[in-house]
């Protein structure tokens, strides 16, 4: 069965979805912290427990559209009043008489941004545990652990238009849509570009473009200020016998998709535009992974500005058993033991000793040659996944504004250390010198870098009295040294820590 996006009939599911405060904070308080805690782990069985007996409208709708289980009839009729049985049925997310089975899951998304808080009602295909199995090939997936993270990379800045490309369910479109005129949003799958109408006019959001084909196909001729997507990144064997679905493997052999999306962007982005993905790279034998993802950057046919962060590492097997536990497959079953021989096989073919996973973004300059290329590992733990979207903007405006300074107008400014920024010191007992300085950031990536004590002094002195160089001079003045040759050894320091945000100007 395929959902259908008839817009009358999803107005009146909304209507109803809303009177039944169907939302995230009722769901949760319906079956309690530990019971939502064991559902985001996997397991329904203490929800399903917890709502025992209840037939009012939000346990219904909990027990058929967030674990998928089918309902009496006669119940859903009354949780669906304006919409109706035919209703639900009509659109493709329910099948049967006496009982309802649901064919499609709808759970509620909250999500803060910059321009606030807010819920989405998201539609997908049924996960492995509604299912018992594993998935088919065509699976639409739900909000994900991935589709969270890339929503709130997106920068909150204003856009004009923006491409999200993959855009399976539709979750980074609507994120989207909140800062742009307009979304293309496109798609290989036909079933992902249906879920996407649906999502779209449930939650009453217009101007999302909604378009079939590959890559860049859609969008032949066309740029935009933003373009988003969190491709088909998993590397999968090319094998008859290895399943292949559409919302994770790009149907590309090893990190090929993920090169050409670099390949592609650059000549649809505007001047000044910016890019943002995920991806995988692999690390093959003598070959770094960031080495590769620096290649792919530098051969694009449109110069590109570049900050890649690889969050994580995995060796072969850890990486190949993720994806075939992510398909349904379960662990210590024969199909299991195929399914990692020929991901094993497929990376040994091509060398692979580890794969790295990370945020992409790129940006095409206003003019002139790109200044911007980093390509780092963050580990940390980050503090609030929310606002990394936020932090990155303005770590861009502060490359930008600092970038465009000589040593001698840095050295004039006032800075401000930022109010997350935090010291630690670690004495061996006994000692009176520090044997390590951490500076330490509570928002953005969490950073924790060690510094020397110089540039701890001037951090310690940034209240925004004293410009760089009058601090400068006084440490230099305080411990003895030469205040040239200070200087010159902290000012590309400073720049450094402007851009990570633990130094703002005043």
């Amino acid at each position: 069965m395929h959902i259908h996006a008839d817009s009358a009939l999803i107005a009146a599911l909304a209507t109803d979805l809303r009177e039944a405060r169907f939302t995230s904070e009722s769901i949760r308080a319906a079956w309690g912290v530990a019971a939502d805690n064991a559902f985001a782990r996997g397991t329904r069985v203490p929800a399903l427990r917890a709502l025992k007996n209840r037939t009012d409208a939000v346990a219904v709708l909990a027990r058929l559209f967030v674990l998928g289980i089918a309902q009496p009839t006669v119940d859903v009729a009354a949780a669906l009043p304006t919409v109706g049985i035919d209703g639900v049925r009509t659109l493709g997310l329910v099948a049967g008489d006496d009982v309802c089975a649901p064919t499609v899951l709808i759970r509620p998304q909250s999500f803060v941004d910059e321009a606030g808080a807010g819920e989405w009602w998201i539609a997908s295909d049924l996960d492995e545990t509604a299912l018992g199995g594993p998935l088919p090939d065509d699976h639409v997936l739900g909000v994900g652990g991935a589709s969270l993270t890339l929503a709130g990379l997106q920068v909150p800045t204003p856009a004009g238009s923006v491409f999200d490309l993959g855009t399976g369910c539709g979750i980074q479109a609507l994120r989207a849509r909140r800062h742009a005129d307009r979304v293309v949003a496109t798609d290989i799958s036909e079933n992902a570009l249906a879920f996407a109408r649906f999502n779209a006019l449930l939650n009453g959001v217009d101007d999302i473009d909604v378009r079939a084909g590959s890559l860049f196909e859609p969008v032949a001729g066309e740029t935009f200020d933003r373009i988003v997507s969190n491709p088909p990144f998993v590397i999968t064997p090319r094998r008859d016998d290895v399943p292949a679905y559409e919302y994770r493997d790009g149907g590309m052999q090893g990190d090929d998709l993920v090169a050409a999306v670099f390949a592609g962007v650059g000549e649809h982005l505007n001047p000044g535009g910016i890019a943002q993905f995920l991806g995988n790279w692999e690390y093959r034998w003598g070959t770094d992974g960031l080495h590769r993802v620096r290649s792919w950057v530098e051969a694009s046919p449109v110069p590109l500005e570049a900050w890649v962060i690889e969050r994580e590492q995995l060796d072969p097997a850890e990486y190949a058993a993720l994806w075939i536990r992510d398909g349904g497959t379960v662990q210590g079953t024969d199909a299991h033991e195929r399914l990692l021989d020929a991901w094993l096989d497929d990376f040994s073919h091509r060398n692979v000793t580890a794969i790295g996973f990370g945020y992409v973004l790129l940006r095409r300059p206003l003019e002139g040659e790109p200044t911007l290329r980093r390509f780092e590992r963050v580990v940390t733990p980050i503090p609030a996944e929310g606002t990394i979207g936020a932090h990155l903007a303005d770590m861009l405006a502060a490359h930008d504004a600092v970038g465009a300074l000589n040593d001698d107008d840095l050295a004039a400014l006032h800075l401000v250390a930022a109010p997350d920024v935090t010291e630690k010191r670690h004495y061996l007992p006994g000692a009176e010198d520090p044997t390590v300085i951490e500076l330490n950031q509570g928002s953005g990536f969490g950073r924790a870098l060690s510094v020397d004590p110089d540039l701890a002094a001037l951090v310690g002195a940034c209240d925004g009295e004293l410009s760089l160089q009058q601090i400068n001079d006084a440490i230099a003045h305080l411990w003895e040294v030469d205040p040239v040759a200070l200087r010159a050894d902290l000012l590309p320091r400073v720049r450094e820590l402007i851009m990570g945000g633990f130094l703002h100007v005043a």
